[in-house]
């Protein structure tokens, strides 16, 4: 899908490789691109009207253009789901709308957004790529607005590319904050890690779902980073524009508030192209490895190969990978994955029908019986190599080819090679007695010790996991 609505950038993909940064500068160099003439409406004040300070505009969470509406009372308080009402917004016409500019380019649907909505619409804006939708917004020649939910634990790289965003753009961005009083009730019955143990779930209602939730009150329409590309087994189904089924805006309701995807049809590496070719500003945690940025205690870099979201929240399944922020979005079985605590415990039952994956003759599939069988075992014929795996993880799919290649140059080496399905009703089982924390997890059972040796790296390459398998046997 283009990036530029002009023909004459056509031409910028080709001439930019992927990107390849170094760490010594927070932005991209990229080659210089001549004047633009996205759109034939003339920029009244000049080349910098789209982005100058707005310091008139109405907060994101002000009040509701509403006689009956209610100020949000205390801070421990949550804000209320949304309630069934009467739908104002028309559905189909959004419907039909999404599917008129399902090839149009992120600039001119963003164009669009904004034109229609004006300052009852902003940008939310998390401190990574997204920064591109921000570039897009000054493009458009219009005024936009930009919020971001500041959760008090990002990294100190995310405030510092806030403040360089707001200087490069002369904008002020909206910072929402999580209410005081449950963020101290949280952590003062919980303690700092919680999610670790029990999941992300209500950490992020706390410090993020809830403080969206009061900023999108006082809007009409919100803008989003959503890329389908993201999280293939969440976000497979976005549309580019929407009403949002879950949250309400400002008039209040079901169908009060739309939800505005411009990239979401765009390619990660399309969006790395566009941003290097503009020399826009990013974030410097990009340069150490981090693709998917969140906060700090949940966030960490991806090694070459991996999805970008194995570096959000890695110790659970990765249905689970998502925060709420966007759970309309989300289909009806990853949904019913996130209901449970974020490790597992509404996972899918392991009858679902699911096309298998790691299918070889040189891989032995084992029952629950089979793998007792070989953890009872003190001294075993062969040393055994063995997945946990589960056929819906997008991670277990993504080492599928290079498993199978382990399998096959381990035929007559005297290493058996297996696989054991330790999802749904299997799940408790395997994270009690096979040290299973997240999917795939891989084993080692020694020829002369009972108890297995777990693969503790994310390199999941043909060579790096027999190298595991050399240093064990």
């Amino acid at each position: 899908m283009a990036l530029f609505s002009a023909a004459s950038y056509s031409s910028v993909s080709a001439a930019i490789s992927a990107p390849n940064f170094s760490s010594s500068s927070a932005e991209l160099k990229g080659p210089q691109l001549g004047s633009f003439s996205f759109l034939d409406r003339p920029v009244a004040g000049g080349a910098n009207f789209a982005y100058q300070r707005w310091t008139a505009v109405r907060p994101v969470n002000a009040e509701p253009k509403r006689n009956n509406s209610v100020v949000p009372l205390a801070a421990t308080i949550a804000a209320p789901e949304v309630e069934e009402k009467a739908v104002e917004a028309d559905e189909e016409d959004y419907e039909q709308l999404a599917r008129e500019l399902v090839k149009a380019s992120p600039l001119e649907i963003i164009d669009k957004a904004l034109e229609k909505f004006g300052t009852d619409i902003a940008i939310a804006f998390s401190g990574a790529e997204d920064v591109a939708l921000i570039e897009y917004a000054k493009l458009t020649g219009r005024p936009f607005r930009v919020f971001s939910l500041d959760t008090g634990r990002l990294n100190p790289e995310t405030y510092r590319f806030f403040d360089t965003v707001e200087k490069h753009y002369g904008i002020h961005i909206e910072y929402m904050f999580p209410d005081a009083v449950e963020v101290q009730a949280l952590v003062r019955s919980k303690g700092l890690f919680s999610f670790y143990e029990d999941g992300h779930q209500e950490c992020c209602r706390v410090r993020k779902v809830r403080p969206l939730r009061r900023a999108l009150k006082g809007l009409r329409a919100w803008i989003t980073g959503q890329r389908k590309d993201q999280s293939p087994g969440t976000r497979s189904e976005i549309p580019v524009v929407q009403v949002d089924p879950v949250f309400e805006g400002m008039d209040g309701g079901v169908g009060s508030l739309i939800k505005w995807n411009p990239m979401a049809n765009v390619a990660g590496t399309d969006v790395w192209n566009f941003l290097r070719a503009m020399t826009v500003p990013v974030n410097s945690l990009h340069f150490q490895g981090y693709v998917s940025i969140g906060c700090e205690p949940c966030t960490r870099p991806v090694l070459p190969g991996q999805h970008e979201r194995e570096g959000r929240w890695w110790w659970e399944d990765a249905q689970a990978k998502e925060c709420g922020l966007h759970k309309g979005n989300l289909k009806q079985d990853d949904q019913a994955h996130l209901n449970g605590n974020g490790n597992g415990a509404a996972n899918v039952n392991g009858s679902t029908a699911t096309v298998d994956i790691f299918d070889s003759q040189n891989l032995v599939a084992l029952s629950r019986t089979g793998i007792e069988n070989l953890l009872r075992l003190e001294k075993r014929r062969e040393p055994w190599l063995v997945v946990l795996y589960a056929p819906w993880c997008q991670f277990c799919q993504a080492m599928e080819s290079s498993y199978l290649e382990l399998a096959d140059n381990l035929v007559g080496s005297g290493v058996k090679v297996g696989k054991y399905r330790a999802d749904g009703d299997q799940k408790e089982f395997a994270s009690r007695e096979l040290q299973l924390g997240s999917f795939p997890t891989i084993l080692f059972f020694p020829k002369h010790s009972s108890r297995p040796i777990k693969y503790t790296s994310e390199k999941r390459d043909a060579d790096s996991l027999m190298a595991f398998v050399n240093a064990l046997r």
